[in-house]
């Protein structure tokens, strides 16, 4: 049921003779570890600069502070410009870069989540927004500041645990209050119900065209692409922790159709579902992987490697 192949993505780092980058890992400043992430930083970048993650271990995070940049987003690419935050799942295809003759400036963070844990950005989390990313920005800047210099414990502190909570404050809008919050709290407990525009719009009270527009400007996704989000993530939950047939898990998440079900599982992962359910086969216990080569090999403030 899952035939159609997986884009062309290859794991992939470039980064070019002009990128410039302040980064901290959790080995570096284990208070990184009290929020799970894994690591975080500062980017200034130029084209060849090139990323793509095929199945990153933890939710990521990315606000773009000055000039723009290009970002696959659930199988499309988005010009993304100054004020825009991304977001995106663990185990997810990640793929971003700069355009020709564009300066890209941007502050990321990189979560270590196991399969087993709720991942912070989640069914009802955001794909893109213009709200958050100055003030991410801002704190990545103070880390940055205090870790160059005096490396106070308590400063440090501060300044993590206030990233941590602009990151969860941007991938939970709906603890913030929402119109439509309600909403998609019974989307995600009735799947299997086919859900139409019409009938999301009756369900929280407003017509069809603004809750389109409610939705454009708080999750950067029309409602239809809400509930086919939140349907493959709660598919990925069970491939990860169950082993029910491929066509079971299509019938409990909406679909009718397992050949529409792996379309829309590619489209939003990147890989077909039997290969999602292998890679987290083999992939080794995830509490505390090892740091790629290249990290080590580098000077603790200039990290080139995975985000």
């Amino acid at each position: 049921m899952d035939q159609p192949p997986s884009p062309p993505f290859k794991e992939t780092t470039v980064d070019g003779p002009r990128t410039r980058r302040w980064a901290v890992d959790v080995r570096q400043c284990p208070e990184l570890k009290t929020h799970r992430i894994a690591w975080l930083g500062l980017d200034t970048v130029h084209a060849p600069y090139r990323r793509v993650r095929l199945a990153p271990s933890g939710s990521f995070f990315l606000a773009t502070l000055a000039g723009e940049g290009r970002v696959l987003l659930e199988g499309k690419w988005a010009r993304v410009t100054a004020g825009s935050l991304c977001m995106a799942p663990p185990r997810v295809l990640n793929a971003f870069h700069a355009g020709p003759g564009c300066r890209w400036e941007f502050a990321w963070v990189r979560y270590e989540e196991p399969s087993w844990l709720k991942p912070l950005v989640g069914a009802a989390s955001p794909l893109l927004v213009k709200q958050g990313a100055f003030e991410l920005g801002r704190a990545l800047a103070g880390l940055r500041d205090e870790w160059s210099g005096d490396r106070d414990p308590a400063q440090v502190h501060h300044w993590v645990c206030l990233v941590h909570g602009l990151t969860r404050r941007s991938a939970r809008p709906w603890l913030v209050g929402s119109r439509i919050g309600e909403l998609w709290e019974t989307v995600v407990r009735e799947l299997a119900t086919g859900w139409k525009l019409d009938s999301l719009a009756a369900r929280c009270g407003v017509s069809a065209e603004h809750l389109r527009r409610i939705c454009r400007r708080e999750l950067g996704r029309t409602p239809m692409e809400q509930v086919t989000y939140m349907r493959i993530q709660r598919a990925k939950e069970l491939l990860e922790n169950s082993d029910g047939k491929l066509e079971t898990i299509a019938a409990q998440v909406g679909y009718r159709s397992g050949t529409v079900f792996a379309r829309a599982f590619v489209r939003c992962v990147g890989l077909t579902p039997t290969q999602f359910r292998e890679s987290g086969a083999a992939r080794p216990a995830e509490h505390a992987p090892p740091l790629p080569p290249a990290v080590r090999r580098r000077r603790p403030q200039r990290l080139v490697e995975r985000r």
